[in-house]
């Protein structure tokens, strides 16, 4: 059995407090994921001074009176230190640290942190920013989101070409939340079918329905946003699982990850002990007399079925009976 790898997603939902960011791992730990991750970023190398909110973070904040994008992420950035005494209390509680790039610069802070890098959909097409992710030779989790089929085989090319380690791609519905009839599940199938990697999954929508779906239909990886309350103010927190439902989540996943199997079309140990009491054999339908001729008409199938199979029927049709047999009595030839 492939476990997934769950990543709750931190992101930003720590709103800019170390204190919070600590909680939120701790709570991750507790709901069972694999990783917790967090998002690293120098402001004034992601944003320029006139790039405005995106429709959801000005909805989520609309009692902050602002359009800036730099003015918003100004307020919810950690301290770089932050980021050390969170990888440190992952290291001590055992859960796996990530913080995502969203710059260069940020790359190289945090490349010895952490083995393995996640691509966000904003940078799929920020070459520079895939060349010096490729250059550290880790493995890479990309997420695919507002991306055509082009952009991703522009972007696993670069990636390549500079060496980077094994790709896994995450299909995503870049909204928050994502409308259902966004969701497309079936695109991961189209990702590995076209670049046959891992795909797995990273999920905008309200609930936890779809991850699990998106289990069952092979994602190795589950990406989800989680808060400590959705009620919080902050551009993630509303499309944000609270913790009683990621425990749910991956209480779901690992479910899920048993009842898929390994593919063999097999009967269980479970299934064994109950063939007698489901299945059939031959019987007499009625009284029969030793040298009779077996035919269908002193000849039916009933339970149990540890007698001759009736897929012999045709084997025992035109034979003589041995011996008298009773109605209801299994039949012997």
């Amino acid at each position: 059995m492939n476990r997934t790898f769950i990543i709750a997603e931190a992101g930003v939902n720590h709103n800019g407090d170390l204190p919070t960011a600590l909680e939120m791992v701790r709570v991750a730990k507790e709901c069972g994921v694999d990783a917790v991750k967090f998002q690293t970023f120098q402001v004034d190398e992601l944003v320029s001074e006139n790039a405005a909110m995106a429709d959801y973070q000005k909805k989520n904040l609309a009692s902050e009176h602002t359009n800036s994008q730099k003015e918003m992420l100004s307020r919810l950035a950690l301290e770089d230190s932050d980021f050390g005494k969170i990888a440190d209390f992952c290291g001590e509680i055992g859960i796996r640290f990530l913080s995502t790039p969203f710059d260069v610069e940020s790359i190289h802070f945090l490349s010895p942190m952490q083995d393995l890098w996640k691509i966000p959909s904003g940078s799929v097409t920020d070459y520079p920013y895939l060349v010096e992710v490729a250059k550290t030779g880790k493995e890479i989790i990309l997420s695919t989101g507002m991306c055509t089929m082009d952009e991703v085989h522009e972007a696993w090319d670069v990636l390549k070409k500079n060496g980077c380690g094994e790709i896994t791609l995450l299909h995503c519905t870049t909204e928050y939340p994502a409308p259902l009839e966004t969701v497309n599940l079936k695109a991961m199938h189209t990702l590995q079918d076209e670049f046959g990697c891992p795909v797995g999954y990273s999920d905008h929508t309200k609930g936890i329905e779809v991850p699990i779906a998106a289990v069952a239909m092979g994602a190795t990886v589950i990406e989800k946003h989680f808060t400590l309350d959705r009620n919080m103010e902050g551009p993630d927190h509303a499309a944000s699982l609270e913790p009683k439902e990621l425990k749910a989540m991956v209480d779901a996943i690992r479910s899920v990850e048993t009842a898929i199997g390994d593919g063999r079309k097999n009967p269980s140990e479970a299934e064994l002990k109950n063939r007698i009491a489901a299945r059939k054999s031959i019987v007499a339908k009625c009284d029969i007399a030793c040298g009779d001729i077996l035919s269908e008409e002193n000849l039916t199938t009933k339970r149990p079925g540890n007698g001759i199979s009736p897929m012999l029927w045709n084997e025992v049709i035109g034979k003589k009976a041995i011996r008298d047999f009773k109605m209801d009595e299994l039949i012997e030839i």
